[in-house]
């Protein structure tokens, strides 16, 4: 699903209306989808008190054809309707709706009922997706009687919750409360990234008229099971172990032997027909005891337990599908020439992280894809940033990270992106604050290392997979078991519902 800047998406509407959709067509289907959401979810209507609050932008027009439609299609409806503006101040489609709704003979308000506090829906028609700045004056009045509304009712915010940035995931001002936002045409990015995610509610996203090749071209997407659907297809009836891939994990080392096992396990969970977890021999015996499925390959070892730099990672990589390492393997010395020689040498994808990416360094991929998947710490590690300039903008790192260095960049965090060579960005709406403990990484290296094993050509695909059936494993997981008893390796538990889910879309 494409996500849109407040730019990109007044430009599908300017390319709409030149290609003979008029504003008022658009303005009228947008309120027609948001009275179909309140029919659907808040029926019988009339058992509801119904109040809408309407600013003097096209979000208020949106608002007011809401209110024409609710007012001529329920007669006796409970309803009141709030203009936060002057009416000589509307224009354009808001003051041509504005008169219709005179029309028809619907009661207009210029503030705010003392029996609004009845309400049981608020709609938020306030401000849109033109705002620059905090809101102030009026609207933020009106934001402020929203913010002050019964709990019990539900708001619903037309388009955006009032005050919310539309390019970026935190808004510099105050923010109008919503349960549920009918966005038009697609989401808006500031309402996919955190935290303004979070000031959402529930996100219905709903046609209006604009033709989806109008937006084609858009470089940043939400992460839907459609994207990778045909990966969770069926296997074939005459495969066998050696058709699904083979997946070889660099990892572990003495006392590290649970990250390479998660990893490795996590692989062979996403559907890989072999894995072999490659790691320093005093590590082997353990690595192998607790998972039998696997191979293992003991590799010659320094003094202090980690892998030394005499191991031959290329050679030992011939002949596998995938490459994943970096879960355990420590931050000696020895381990910066092996990672730059594998990284450098595999002909194949391969997925680099956690002490991986601490001994990282720079260079341009080539044809095969190389995946990083750093968390917010390893990002500003290999970026030589803050880790709070990496926060401020996710977005912006992943993709100049991605870009610059030619590899798919997985920026772990809440709403994890991925970032691609060609710009694009996914971003990934699955997840749950109880895959905040040790071992989650671990996890979805083996899981991108899994599906890359089947799907060697189809790196996108897989990455967003791994990623989004990750996140909703855990999400699964957390509704069952709770947030503070969740482990990463009940990503594993969950991860077979999680598929299910996602096929039967």
């Amino acid at each position: 699903m494409k996500v849109l800047t407040a730019a990109e998406m007044r430009d599908v509407d300017r390319r709409t209306t030149e290609a003979g959709i008029p504003g008022i067509a658009l303005m009228e289907n947008a309120g027609g989808r948001v009275v179909d959401f309140l029919v659907e979810r808040f029926s019988p209507l009339g058992a509801q008190r119904i109040v809408i609050l309407c600013g003097k932008g096209n979000n208020g027009g949106d608002g007011m054809v809401v209110a024409r439609q609710l007012f001529t299609r329920f007669p006796g409806l409970w309803l009141r309707v709030v203009l936060l503006a002057d009416p000589a101040d509307l224009k354009g489609d808001a003051a041509a709706n504005y008169r219709m709704l005179q029309a028809c003979g619907c009661p207009i308000l210029r503030g705010v009922p003392a029996d609004a506090i009845c309400a049981t829906v608020v709609v938020d028609a306030v401000l849109g997706t033109g705002i620059a700045g905090p809101p102030s004056g009026v609207a933020m009045e009106g934001i402020r009687e929203i913010n002050s509304a019964s709990p019990f009712a539900k708001v619903v915010a037309v388009d955006m919750p009032s005050g919310m940035a539309s390019d970026a995931g935190d808004s510099p001002g105050e923010v109008a409360r919503a349960d549920h936002t009918v966005t038009f045409t697609a989401p808006k990015l500031g309402q996919v990234l955190p935290p303004n995610c979070d000031r959402t509610g529930e996100l219905i996203v709903v046609p209006i008229g604009s033709p989806a090749e109008l937006y084609a071209g858009a470089k940043v997407e939400l992460i839907e099971p459609s994207m990778f659907r045909a990966l969770l297809a069926p296997r074939p009836k005459w495969g066998h172990k050696g058709t699904f891939g083979h997946a070889l994990i660099v990892a572990g080392s003495r006392g590290k032997t649970g990250a390479a096992v998660m990893s490795g396990t996590a692989a062979l969970r996403a559907g890989a027909g072999l894995a072999t977890v490659a790691s320093a021999a005093g590590a082997v015996p353990t690595i192998a005891a607790h998972t039998p499925e696997l191979m293992t390959v003991p590799l010659a070892e320094t003094e202090s337990g980690g892998i030394s730099r005499a191991a031959d990672i290329p050679a030992l990589a011939k002949g596998k599908t995938v490459l994943a390492m970096g879960p355990g393997l420590g931050r000696e010395p020895d381990i910066a020439e092996l990672v730059t020689r594998a990284a450098a040498e595999f002909e194949g994808p391969a997925v680099f992280d956690a002490d991986a990416l601490w001994n990282w360094k720079p260079f341009r991929a080539g044809k095969h894809p190389r995946i990083l998947t750093p968390h917010p710490g390893e990002m500003a590690h290999l970026t030589g940033r803050s880790t709070k300039e990496i926060q401020d903008d996710r977005l912006a790192a992943a993709r100049a990270f991605a870009v610059e260095h030619q590899v798919i960049l997985v920026l772990k965090g809440q709403r994890t992106l991925i970032g691609f060579p060609d710009g694009r960005v996914f971003v990934n709406p699955t997840g749950t604050p109880a895959l905040g403990t040790g071992g989650t990484g671990d996890i979805l290296t083996g899981l991108i290392a899994g599906l890359l094993a089947q799907f060697p050509q189809k790196p996108a695909e897989s990455v967003a997979a791994a990623v989004y059936l990750g996140g909703l494993a855990g999400e699964i997981g957390a509704r069952e078991i709770g947030e503070k008893s969740f482990m990463a390796t009940d990503i594993l538990r969950y991860l077979p519902a999680a598929i299910e889910r996602c096929v039967a879309g």
